[in-house]
């Protein structure tokens, strides 16, 4: 018999019943049911009951026992005794009844449980993350990640992809996130970095004239961690195909994508036929780049429904022709109180407030209109005019001064009381709203509050229990504009990727207004998340060249940031296109958790801190010599 096991623990069925074993692994759990013990004994493949009885000769070893001690056991297969089976195991038909024991590794007292999935600080975890890893949840998903990237490895090469390993030692990169630095020892003052991503890379490797590169490609930024995004790397699922339009990147990429999710879904439904939302669709209809399309709500512009109304706040913004009103629905929101928490929240948002109407069965409509009301008119205005919304609610709410019944379903509220039953009959239609629903309402340049609209689009799904969580929804976003304005700069920057092309080409980089200029660039979304970004790529010297210098760069700096890619270009380079996957972000959605230290071995803490190797730490002097790097630390306190 092996020196350790003749079987795993995932291993025993109702064939082995009789059979004398050896297993090892570690005490889950030890339960002492009156002289009659209980060992749980787990290893990565799973768990076996082990029981011991005073009879046997193993009994005193096991009184020794205590939990995540590492033993080998030996002992006869036997069914367990009927009434005892446990259908959630695949060993649960049979146990082992134990002959002998021998202790292969004690444990000391655990700085943290290990049996059971109770809460516990971050610190404390991510310093022993060792014992954390020993956890079943957070097992079974570093599992579930493992089997997600061998998943996208054979899906890539049934594409006809080829994997291929670009270098990590590089050159600094002047776009994007900061660079990690590596100081040269052979070249004193000089540095490597670490790769952001294997962009210029994988374009090499298409000028190189490999067809289709892909890899599992580990990247580092310097950023600020964020529970979405790991601090120091991470890893993607990149691509690359050379002869292809966009449409060609879209139908290798889907059904990889679609194949992982569905394979790993657990039964939840994943789109089939994926969306291609506009980027300013995205931000119209969503308040969000990364649109939630579980989340049923679409936002409307209502701005004529304002337009010379009697809600002079509105009607005042709409006289400038760049503003807009938009509407958020809320079906099944037309509550006072649900109102009011709405507008509080918005406030918590740094807003002002957030207008809205509800439609109530029976409701009266308060008619600001008639001249003996103008009172009512004059406290309202001003107070919307402060700011104060929702005191604006309260009076209003204190004040109600029917003027005969309006139709059946009426709409409330200090909007509807300023714009008429009217205009406030149109929005319900418009809306498809009906008796118990509400809409709210952002005004100004979208430019400036298509977020919060976003955040509040949100809001309404969730507490509205609108949010269908069971599902998984892909959808592509398409046409990001190539250029945004830098107010902070006063210049015009890229907003994308520099390297994608401009959808009309060099003639649109000559003779458009740049932030007209859309690009071939595109994102994968899910649930509200980014989870894949790409475009096809500019490949002609003379057109990436222009779309530097419109973004402020020269020939100059083209050739001395981007030299290896521009002198690639010079030389034949094919139409290319591609994009990269987050492969952490996938398994954090099918682990279904929102939180990346849940699906990563050894994760960094939030202030970019590994505790349980000690790093970053500091070096010996001799290491600083070698490398000609004095430090010059910031003062203390």
């Amino acid at each position: 018999m092996h020196r350790y096991r003749s079987h795993t623990r995932g291993a025993l069925r109702e064939s082995e019943i009789d059979q004398t074993v050896r297993l090892s692994g570690w005490c889950h759990r030890i339960r002492d049911h009156g002289g009659l013990l209980f060992i749980d004994l787990r290893d990565h493949y799973g768990l076996t009951q082990c029981v011991v009885d005073p009879d046997s000769a193993a009994f005193k070893d096991a009184e020794k026992l205590r939990a995540e001690w590492v033993v080998r056991i030996d002992g006869k297969v036997r069914r367990r005794p009927a009434g005892t089976d446990n259908p959630d195991l695949p060993t649960g038909m049979v146990e082992l009844y134990v002959s002998e024991i021998e202790v292969l590794g004690p444990a000391a007292e655990l700085p943290l449980p290990v049996f059971g999935e109770q809460e516990y600080p971050e610190d404390i975890r991510l310093k022993y993350r060792f014992l954390d890893l020993r956890r079943d949840k957070l097992h079974q998903n570093i599992m579930t990640r493992g089997g997600i990237v061998d998943s996208m490895r054979k899906r890539m090469k049934e594409q006809g992809f080829f994997e291929f390993q670009t270098p990590i030692l590089t050159a600094s990169s002047p776009e994007g996130a900061r660079d990690f630095l590596v100081p040269s020892r052979i070249h004193p003052g000089k540095f490597y970095a670490l790769p952001q991503a294997p962009q210029q890379y994988k374009q090499l490797l298409m000028m190189s004239g490999f067809d289709r590169y892909f890899q599992i490609a580990p990247c580092f930024r310097d950023e600020d961690p964020r529970a979405d995004r790991l601090p120091g790397e991470f890893y993607q699922l990149d691509l690359e195909m050379s002869f292809v339009e966009q449409d060609d990147v879209f139908a290798a990429v889907e059904p990889v994508v679609t194949g992982v999710f569905e394979e790993f879904a657990k039964g939840k439904p994943v789109t089939k036929k994926w969306p291609r939302i506009p980027f300013a669709e995205a931000l119209r209809k969503y308040g969000s780049d990364k649109p939630d399309l579980r989340n049923p709500i679409m936002m409307q512009e209502v701005s004529e429904h304002f337009r010379g109304s009697g809600f002079k706040v509105f009607a005042r913004m709409l006289e400038d022709p760049k503003n807009q009103v938009w509407a958020i629905p809320g079906k099944g929101g037309g509550s006072r109180a649900f109102c009011d928490r709405m507008n509080s929240w918005a406030q918590g948002e740094g807003q002002p407030g957030l207008g809205y109407i509800m439609w109530r069965a029976g409701d009266v409509t308060l008619d600001l209109s008639k001249p003996d009301q103008q009172k009512d008119r004059d406290v309202v205005d001003r107070l919307i005019k402060e700011g104060k919304i929702g005191e604006a609610n309260k009076y209003l709410g204190v004040n109600p001064t029917p003027l005969g019944g309006q139709p059946t379903v009426a709409g409330a509220g200090p909007l509807a009381n300023n714009i008429g039953p009217e205009r406030t009959a149109a929005i319900r239609a418009q809306l498809g709203l009906k008796e118990g629903d509400a809409a709210f309402f952002v005004a100004g340049d979208p430019e400036k509050f298509w977020k919060f609209s976003g955040l509040a689009r949100t809001r309404l799904g969730e507490e509205l229990n609108l949010i269908d969580k069971d599902r998984f929804e892909l959808a592509w976003i398409v046409d990001f504009p190539m250029y945004e304005y830098n107010e902070e700069d006063k210049k015009v920057d890229f907003s994308h990727n520099p390297f994608s092309m401009p959808q009309g080409g060099l003639a649109a980089l000559q003779t458009q207004d740049p932030l007209t200029i859309k690009a071939f660039q595109y994102d994968i979304t899910c649930n509200g998340y980014e989870i894949a970004s790409g475009g096809i790529r500019n490949h002609r010297p003379e057109a990436m060249v222009k779309a530097f210098e419109i973004a402020g760069y020269g020939e100059s700096d083209v050739v001395e940031r981007f030299g290896g890619m521009y002198r690639a270009f010079q030389y034949g380079a094919p139409p290319h296109g591609g994009m990269a996957a987050g492969v952490d972000r996938i398994v954090m959605l099918l682990c279904g958790t929102t939180n990346l230290r849940e699906i990563s071995l050894f994760p960094m803490n939030q202030r970019a801190e590994d505790l349980l190797m000690g790093a970053p730490s500091d070096v010996a002097p001799k290491q600083l010599r070698e490398l000609h790097i004095r430090l010059n630390l910031p003062d203390k306190g």
